[in-house]
């Protein structure tokens, strides 16, 4: 684990990346929101978050984050960005305070009756698989034909407010087919926002090789994590 003052060092340099980015495609550095993501992480990297005023972090794993729970950690909004099994739905309603990976009709119900339950309106992000033919099948999210008929689910659930879409770039670091990705993403979402009425604000996309791309392509938020805290530590107590 990295200690604060590498940490703060880190965070300049990924606001800079940032605010270059938005310049290059003349956007307001106002218009993308930095999520850091504290996957495998310490419980002390959400403190680091906190220091700065950040106050969101991303996490891949329910269980983690109930291992990383401390006082003054309840301060900072919890945000899902990996994939969520059914059977962890209720402790991530309990936990988050939005989960971008919803990418099922299944998962979209079982969410909706936990957060009726709970009788919060939970905001959630459509996830969708942005591979290629080559990649399509090692990834998660819904396909681009399918996100109609999740998006229909999802205006049936009056206890989940979609606030936008959520994908992961092609694996491979290839800018064409990055870019590819992410371009089919917005216009997906323009063509929702007319098609269901929507403002769909959100659009997550972009981590730390390529949230200058996603910038570009309209990205409202990057998740980022290595130029953060550096390479992935590990939670001993993750199961």
């Amino acid at each position: 684990m990295i200690d604060y003052p590498t940490f703060s060092k880190n965070l300049n340099r990924v606001q800079e990346r940032i605010r270059a980015a938005c310049a290059a495609c003349g956007r307001k550095p106002t218009e993308v929101t930095l999520l850091p993501v504290t996957k495998t992480q310490p419980a002390e990297a959400i403190d680091y978050v906190l220091r700065c005023g950040l106050l969101a972090v991303g996490e891949n794993r329910v269980q983690e984050v109930i291992e990383k729970l401390k006082p003054g950690v309840m301060e900072v909004r919890w945000e899902l960005i990996g994939h969520l099994q059914s059977n962890k739905a209720k402790m991530a309603v309990e936990h988050f305070s939005r989960i971008q990976s919803v990418d099922s009709v299944k998962l979209l119900y079982r969410l909706e009756r936990l957060a009726a339950e709970k009788e919060r309106v939970l905001p959630i992000l459509l996830q969708i698989n942005a591979g290629d033919r080559a990649t399509i099948e090692t990834q998660f999210g819904v396909s681009y034909e399918g996100i109609d008929a999740l998006m229909e689910g999802a205006l049936g659930c009056p206890h989940l407010k979609v606030e936008g879409l959520m994908t992961i770039a092609p694996p491979g670091g290839d800018s064409k087919r990055i870019t590819a990705a992410f371009r089919r993403l917005r216009k997906t979402r323009d063509r929702l926002r007319s098609a269901f009425g929507l403002s769909l604000p959100e659009l997550s996309m972009g981590m730390t090789g390529d949230l200058e791309i996603a910038i570009q392509e309209g990205s409202t938020l990057v998740r980022v994590g290595t130029a953060l805290f550096g390479k992935r530590g590990r939670v001993e107590s993750a199961k």
